[in-house]
């Protein structure tokens, strides 16, 4: 059973909450995240990606970055643009994006549910970017960043989440330069944080959707606390990581799609042929065409948009990982055409989040960096959680949430204030 706990988080002023924000680390480069803080010394990207304040070109994996975020961190707490609470609370994070808005409970989760395997994991995690995670968090002492969780909705949960938003002002309410709005507000109410402790005591697993380096990094580091520490009670803050827990009817997962350099020496004549080996091929013509239902995927080749449904024996819709399109896409064109044996290290394949549109898949064709462009229908979140309940792994790049959380609303200290 799931183990949360409140927490005395460290918060920014209201007046500064929106400047202080920032999108995730992992979805800007050193460059874009330079520009995005310039002129904004309250941006926590000064911490999540200090090497914006030293100079360009510098390693972001250097020795001298990482002394920086404990440095710039330090700046931060003490100019006040992080401040603690006064006590130990739970806070709802909600985010609005195209009129539909996503309500979280933001709590410290467990690193034994982590390590138990309570937390559900669906991807891989790469050891270097781990261990770039873990010296963050070793260097600033904190969870800088939340990570993204869901878990099978409870009615009471979102009961009591709507009476807080119903009857409360929210601490902070902003609209960030991408469209997307904040709203963020403290649970204080004792009673409430002492049921929802308990309603989440009920549910059997929570399930990383978004943030598996963070999170392993977040765990690992306080199991490696646990070890240096001869006078481990199980009681001190670093036995817990923050995370915001979204009920998985809130959530919408978009496409991931791909993008290949070549046709692995083929003409177009001869791919189109071998594809129908395995799919039913029409073209469409110049318009736009997206994927509108499971099994079914759009390629752009050539100037040209085609439909493509796969044949019945190319997926097995009663396994949780071959029923799925990136299996179907990854075994019978990726790797028995194409040539791409191993999606997280061949230079010859990228990947594109939906959020960009199938405009971007054709303007990378076009230019002639592609040669040919995949679009896919979105993984449901029921597959994604009978994967991880199943122990299995997804293929590389198979899900992509958005609106992204930004970071900075909250911070969780590793050591109680």
């Amino acid at each position: 059973m799931v183990k949360i706990k409140a927490f005395k988080a460290l918060r920014p002023p209201k007046n500064i909450a929106d400047k202080v924000a920032a999108r995730p680390y992992d979805v800007l480069n050193s460059e874009e995240a330079r520009k995005e803080a310039e002129g904004n010394p309250y941006s926590l990207l000064h911490i999540t990606k200090p090497e914006i304040d030293l100079p360009e070109g510098i390693d972001e994996h250097d020795p001298k970055v990482y002394e920086k975020a404990k440095e710039n961190f330090e700046k931060f707490r003490k100019e006040g643009y992080l401040v603690p609470d006064d006590n130990e609370y739970l806070y709802v994070y909600a985010q609005t994006m195209n009129g539909k808005t996503q309500y979280g409970l933001v709590a410290c989760a467990s690193v034994d549910d982590y390590l138990n395997d309570v937390i559900k994991k669906h991807e891989l995690t790469r050891k270097d970017k781990e261990e770039d995670r873990m010296k963050h968090v070793r260097v600033t002492n904190a969870n800088m960043e939340p990570v993204f969780f869901t878990y099978r909705k409870v009615d009471e949960i979102d009961e009591i989440i709507n009476s807080v938003i119903n009857n409360q002002d929210p601490e902070y309410d902003f609209t960030a330069e991408d469209g997307v709005g904040h709203h963020f507000w403290v649970i204080k109410d004792q009673d409430k944080i002492k049921r929802l402790l308990e309603l989440f005591e009920q549910i059997p697993n929570t399930y990383v959707a978004d943030g598996h380096h963070r999170t392993a990094a977040a765990a690992l580091v306080g199991a490696e606390k646990r070890r240096n520490n001869p006078n481990h009670t199980g009681d001190e803050e670093y036995n817990y990581f923050m995370a915001v827990h979204f009920p998985d009817d809130q959530l919408t997962i978009i496409d991931y799609n791909r993008v290949v350099k070549d046709l692995n020496g083929l003409t177009k004549e001869e791919f189109l042929k071998k594809l129908e080996q395995h799919f039913d091929v029409v073209e469409m013509g110049e318009n736009e065409y997206k994927p509108s239902k499971l099994h079914e995927f759009s390629m752009y080749l050539d100037g040209k948009w085609y439909k493509m449904n796969a044949k019945p024996h190319t997926y097995d819709d009663n396994h949780p990982i071959n029923g799925l399109d990136v299996t179907v896409l990854s075994n019978h064109v990726l790797d028995e055409i194409l040539g791409i044996k191993d999606l997280r290290t061949d230079k010859r394949i990228d990947f594109v989040g939906g959020i960009r549109g199938l405009g971007e898949l054709k303007r990378r064709v076009d230019s002639g960096e592609m040669k040919v462009a995949f679009a896919l229908y979105p993984v449901t979140m029921k597959q994604l959680m009978d994967i991880a309940d199943a122990g299995m792994i997804m293929p590389p790049k198979t899900t992509w949430f958005e609106p992204k959380l930004r970071s900075g609303l909250a911070v969780h200290l590793l050591d109680k204030i």
